[in-house]
């Protein structure tokens, strides 16, 4: 691979972090898509990758690309995924070099089952927060790991935007102004609840929270790492017998969950929960027809 790939491929991925805000995470699954998917352009023409190359990439090389990672057992959803990381690229890098990109950029996707989201039962999550607040030695890590949880199910929060509160944000007010993914804003209602559950920890957090310092500690006082409340919700889940699904994630598939039984509106769930398009909210829709069908199925008399 040239340099000035090498460079590209560089100043895109900055870009992606920069402009689309995307995570670590992302950002390294974005750049092993592409570096597979020029790997096997390199070894399909035999010849150095350059930009001129990559610029002249055809339709049949899509395909060739697209069946050999099939060939090696990757899945429709995750080629689908490195398929929309290689387009990301070549869409950025014809609009800097002035190529026409659409034999990669018509390359049509496979199709693949969505996987539903598995939220916990009403009763679970309740359950989850509880034993949370009970299993930890110390009691202000008790009382921190209940309230990031609560704020996960009770705002439908990710982990990383509860770990990303600080000082400032507490005490919780009535409205949360959340920045998620895309630094897109949002305006997050806060129940009595997760408000009462942050105050529990302040009160009992052994160091000073100042407006500028993370609002939730590790033990050395640092900011709290997000694997430590998985962690917890690991052993609480042993405890009360919940399937491996009982994540943090899935508090924010139960918030959703729970607020569409209840009867509330997709497009309110969708601004909750910062989804760009509605179609990722709707989801939530087909896991609520799911549960309605086990019950049906569970209390049929003729069953």
């Amino acid at each position: 691979m040239s340099q000035g790939l090498r460079d590209a491929m560089q100043r895109w991925l900055e870009h992606m972090r920069a402009l689309d805000a995307a995570s670590d995470h992302t950002l390294t699954a974005y750049g092993t898509d592409l570096r597979d998917f020029l790997t096997f352009m390199q070894h399909h023409h035999g010849e150095s990758l350059g930009v001129a190359r990559i610029a002249a990439i055809s339709a049949a090389d899509m395909r060739a690309w697209m069946a050999h990672a099939r060939g090696r057992g990757l899945s429709s959803r995750s080629l689908a995924r490195a398929l929309s990381s290689v387009k990301s690229f070549m869409r950025w890098l014809s609009d800097r070099e002035g190529f026409d990109a659409t034999a990669a950029l018509s390359a049509r996707s496979p199709k693949f089952q969505r996987k539903l989201p598995r939220p916990l039962a009403e009763e679970a999550a309740r359950a989850m927060i509880g034993q949370v607040d009970l299993q930890a030695a110390d009691p202000w890590v008790a009382a921190r790991d209940a309230a990031v949880i609560t704020l996960l199910y009770g705002c439908g929060l990710r982990i990383s935007e509860a770990l990303s509160l600080t000082g400032a944000d507490a005490p919780l007010s009535d409205v949360l102004r959340i920045v998620g993914k895309g630094r897109k804003e949002r305006l997050v209602p806060v129940l009595p609840a997760a408000r009462t559950a942050v105050e529990v920890y302040r009160a009992l957090c052994p160091w000073p929270l100042s407006d500028e310092a993370p609002l939730f500690r590790g033990k050395r006082g640092g900011a709290l790492n997000a694997r430590l409340i998985a962690k917890a919700m690991e052993q609480a889940r042993m405890a009360l017998g919940l399937p491996s699904s009982a994540t943090p994630h899935a508090m924010r598939h139960s918030f959703a969950t729970h607020l569409l039984s209840a009867g509330g509106d997709l497009r309110a769930i969708q601004e909750l929960l910062g989804h760009a398009s509605l179609s990722t909210t709707q989801v939530y829709t087909a896991v609520d027809q799911a549960r309605l069908m086990e019950v049906y199925h569970a209390a049929h008399p003729r069953r």
